[in-house]
Formats: C-alpha cells, sequence, structure tokens
C-alpha cells in the first residue's frame, strides 16, 4: 500500500519524527496506516483520533506516553489519511470501527489495550468497551460523549439538537464534501483557527498537514459517511428498540473535557454513573473540543495518572 512509502509519510513527520515508526495493519478486511512508538514490550496504548483529523492529532502526547514506558499505537483509521478507504457509507458502521480497534490490539500480540479517543476516535473507544470490554483495560475519552447519554440529551435538549446541526447536514449527498473541499480548504482552515480556544493551538504546519491528508483521493467522503452511517444506525435503533440499547462500560474511565466546546453540551459530563461504573471526570474551562491541542501538556498528564 502506497500510505507507507517515504514519499507519502514524509510530511507527516516533524523533526523529531525517530520517536515513531509507520507501519500498516491488516485488520477486518482493511489496510490502516499506523504511526507506533515506544518499547515494544510495554504495555499496549491505542489513540484513536476524531473528525477531520488523522493520527497526528496525537502528537503532543506520544512522546508522554513513551517516556513512561507505553507502547503506543496510533492508526489512521479506516477511511482517513493513509489508511485504506472502502466504498460505500456501510464499511464506516460503528460496529466496522470496533472490530478495527480489536484488529489493531491482536496484530500486536495482546488480548487487550488501554484504549484512549478524542471526538469520533472516543466515540469507537465508549462502543468498544460496551462490546467487547474484554479488549479495554482502561478507557480514556476526550470531548466525546456517552453514546446513551447523548442519545438522552438530544431527546431533551433542543440546545444540544442546535449544536448538532452538522450531523444533519452531513446526511446531504455531495454537498457536505463541496462545502469544506470549497477554497483549498477554507472550512477546514476556519474551522482549526477559530474553534480552538487557544489562538495558536493549531500551528501553520499542523493545518497544512490537516488539510494534506483530508485531500488524499477519497478521504473526505470517508470521513463524512462515518456521520452518515451513524445517522442511519441510530434511527434503526430507535425504531426497532426504541433507544440505544445496553451501553454498559465496566472498567476504568476517564472522560476529558473542553468546556468550550461549540458542538456538544457539557452537561453530557453529567449522570454517566448510570452508565459507567468507574468515571472519573475532568473539566478544562479554558478548552475547547480541542483539548489535547489547547491543553496538551494538562491532557498528557490525565492520562498518565489514569493509564498507570
Amino acid at each position: 500500500m502506497p500510505a507507507t512509502d517515504a514519499a507519502a509519510t514524509e510530511w507527516a513527520v516533524p523533526a523529531d519524527g525517530e520517536l515513531w515508526s509507520h507501519d500498516t495493519v491488516e485488520t477486518n478486511g482493511v489496510e490502516l496506516h499506523v504511526v507506533t512508538a515506544g518499547p515494544e514490550d510495554g504495555e499496549l496504548v491505542v489513540l484513536l483520533h476524531g473528525f477531520p483529523e488523522f493520527w497526528y492529532a496525537w502528537h503532543h502526547q506520544i512522546p508522554a506516553l513513551v517516556e513512561a514506558g507505553y507502547r503506543v499505537v496510533a492508526p489512521d483509521m479506516r477511511g482517513y489519511n493513509c489508511s485504506e478507504k472502502p466504498d460505500g457509507v456501510d464499511a464506516y458502521h460503528v460496529d466496522e470501527l470496533v472490530s478495527d480497534v480489536a484488529g489493531v490490539i491482536r496484530a500486536f500480540d495482546r488480548e487487550s489495550a488501554r484504549v484512549v479517543g478524542h471526538d469520533w476516535g472516543g466515540l469507537v473507544a465508549w462502543q468498544t468497551a460496551i462490546d467487547r470490554p474484554g479488549l479495554v483495560d482502561r478507557l480514556a475519552v476526550l470531548n466525546a460523549p456517552h453514546p446513551a447519554r447523548y442519545e438522552e440529551l438530544l431527546r431533551r435538549s433542543p440546545a444540544q439538537v442546535a449544536k448538532s446541526w452538522y450531523v444533519f447536514f452531513f446526511q446531504l449527498p455531495r454537498v457536505p464534501e463541496w462545502t469544506i473541499r470549497r477554497g483549498d480548504f477554507a472550512a477546514l482552515e476556519r474551522m482549526l483557527r477559530e474553534k480552538p480556544a487557544r489562538p495558536d493551538a493549531f500551528t501553520e504546519t499542523d493545518i497544512e498537514r490537516y488539510e494534506a491528508a483530508l485531500a488524499r483521493p477519497g478521504a473526505l467522503t470517508a470521513a463524512v459517511n462515518y456521520y452518515r452511517s451513524l445517522f442511519r444506525r441510530n434511527a434503526r435503533l430507535t425504531l426497532t428498540r426504541g433507544g440505544f440499547g445496553e451501553a454498559a462500560v465496566e472498567v476504568p474511565t476517564l472522560l476529558v473535557w473542553g468546556e468550550r466546546d461549540g458542538m456538544l453540551d457539557v452537561r453530557l459530563t453529567e449522570g454517566l454513573d448510570e452508565w459507567v461504573s468507574d468515571i472519573r471526570v475532568e473539566r478544562l474551562p479554558d478548552a475547547s473540543h480541542w483539548v489535547q491541542f489547547d491543553a496538551p501538556d494538562r491532557v498528557s498528564e490525565y492520562l498518565l495518572s489514569h493509564l498507570s
């Protein structure tokens, strides 16, 4: 797969790139590009990025985890950046994404791992802990709601429905892709410049890398298909079961939340003990949805204290 040749990855490797290496994992019928770092015998930590990102979303946290002795694996999730991009909306069903995580863990000869996710990666991390609890030793989620709590708040809060406007917009065919791509990804650049709480959270180089990753053939439609698949799945669950269904999480869980999130209501951090038996919530008033960029050192500290 061309994802791992030097030309494909050179732009994505900072000056200290010797800290990590690039590889390919075959899992669940797709090839995923992964970045690995740390001692091979270290406890495995899997880092799952969100929309519209790629493995590089964790570049602030990887060095701290490696220094602590962890074996770190940060995949480009299916459809993103250098990973394979299967056709069709159903290829991005959350069950497929959970199976991808399971395959990544198995590829490193482990039965389980510490799983960390942000945004969409957080949703997949939650779902992995719900559906396959034996795979997850400890769970850490950044600005991604527990799925049952999100469904509950959507039913009760017009404000959260309004914040979730983009989910409905992404159901349109082709229009979301055209809107994001228009003007050389002007909307993406504007989001990364204006939405974080810290003005310089994303550097010029960061923004260029994000644009390059999303400009890869098929990547943008794949990223939007995550939302299309999720919307259809939730509609089916509502029609057939009347709701989300089983949602218990039995592993120790950390939720880190930037309170200045314009897409997700801070109330999503409340009442989680109904579904999560061991939950710790850390709220950062001066951080946004892009919490690991707004407060990289604090996020790393929270992760290290929880994962150990």
